[in-house]
């Protein structure tokens, strides 16, 4: 006799896959198809009302990306994985195209030297990378506590908390990118929202899954999901204000949040989808992830 498993305790399984891709389908024919309306409606804003309301909608991805914890109590590694390498794929593809690149280009503009330009360009990368890299050394992680010590998972618990911890943490420069895009070109503002929009999709998801395991109910698991997401309106602000300020501003900007996004993809997500055994799944989800994000600009475009 086959047991059945109750369907909060099933894995993520292909067919649920297949309807995760097939939303991402709709999602880059929605914005090509929605884009004429939405530019005449954005032309409205400032900058820096762009900034905050678009890193506040990408923070609010997070969410959406954990309700299919309603339906479904786990998801494999293999798949974890999967979607954890698509978000390092957008994430890429939005750093070269919607950040390094628009960056070298408002520096070629501005100061009309290549060579400052691309000083300008390694300086933003550099300060970027590095700035959130002292940060991550800072940060006590291995002396956060819980309450916890004294329990046999008690290594297991901390663990989950940590990466939760950690997540929150990396959707700050993703925040400051979004704020930092829409200095420049409204169109490659929008890019860049919507692919850190669905790089959040799968970070919400595990998120949510990980409390679950530690027992919380669903809505707490839900709303952990959420709040991971609202850093990232704090780092929209921060950067909308900053090239509000001032266009000066706006190549260092770029070039710093694309130093922080690089640091974040280098150092905690690529390496974190590689060390479960199921590196190939993890590759494919980053080409699958880079591919979509270019289809999204070229819908807009």
């Amino acid at each position: 006799m086959i047991k059945r498993i109750p369907a909060e305790q099933r894995p993520l399984s292909l067919t649920t896959a297949l309807m995760l891709l097939a939303a991402l389908a709709g999602i880059v024919y929605l914005t090509g198809l929605a884009w004429p309306w939405m530019s005449t409606w954005l032309a409205g804003l400032s900058s820096f009302q762009l900034g905050f309301l678009a890193s506040f909608v990408a923070g609010m991805f997070t969410a959406v990306g954990a309700l299919p914890i309603f339906m479904l109590r786990r998801i494999s590694q293999a798949t974890e994985d999967a979607l954890m390498g698509f978000g390092a794929g957008v994430m890429l593809a939005a750093t070269a195209f919607e950040l390094v690149l628009p960056a070298l280009e408002v520096a070629e503009t501005q100061y009309a030297s290549v060579t400052f330009s691309l000083a300008v360009l390694v300086l933003g990368v550099g300060i970027g990378g590095g700035l959130f890299l002292a940060l991550h050394r800072l940060v006590p992680q291995d002396r956060f506590r819980i309450g916890i010590e004294n329990t046999p998972d008690a290594a297991r618990i901390r663990g989950i908390y940590l990466f939760i911890f950690a997540i929150a943490l990396h959707n700050l420069p993703e925040g400051l990118a979004v704020g930092v895009g829409f200095g420049g070109d409204v169109r490659d503002g929008i890019t860049l929202a919507v692919g850190i929009g669905l790089q959040n999709m799968p970070e919400g998801l595990i998120v949510a899954v990980a409390m679950m395991s530690l027992g919380y109910g669903k809505w707490a698991a839900f709303g952990m999901a959420l709040l991971t997401g609202l850093i990232q309106p704090v780092g929209g602000l921060i950067g909308a204000a900053a090239v509000s300020l001032s266009q000066v501003m706006l190549p260092w900007g770029m070039a710093f949040a694309g130093g922080a996004m690089l640091f974040v993809i280098s150092h905690e997500i690529i390496p974190g989808s590689h060390k479960h055994g199921y590196q190939t799944r993890a590759t494919a989800g980053v080409l699958i992830g880079f591919i979509t994000l270019i289809a999204i600009d070229l819908s807009i475009g």
